[in-house]
């Protein structure tokens, strides 16, 4: 199994309705091919160092993350994250 860690860190201007929103968006990733698990979430925690959205995929393999990285339903939900956030931070590891 790979893990595919992204954490959001979105500009101080994102509204929380569209926080929501791209929340929704990567749940809706779900669905697609290869994905083994999702789970998303908003940050509880708030301290300094947290980040605002954390994303969880797990993937039979290396090829499946591939595949998933230029699927036409994750690119457009990737792009929109790009657009509201400062950073992005991820991890993919076994």
């Amino acid at each position: 199994m790979l893990t595919h860690l992204v954490c959001f860190k979105y500009k101080p201007d994102v509204s929380q309705e569209t926080r929501v929103e791209h929340r929704s968006r990567l749940q809706g990733l779900a669905g697609l091919p290869g994905v083994a698990s999702l789970a998303v979430g908003a940050d509880v925690v708030g301290s300094p160092r947290s980040y605002d959205t954390g994303l969880v995929v797990t993937f039979p393999d290396r090829a499946a993350l591939d595949a998933y990285q230029r699927d036409s339903g994750h690119v457009p939900v990737a792009q929109f994250g790009v657009s509201l956030c400062e950073h992005i931070v991820a991890v993919d590891f076994e």
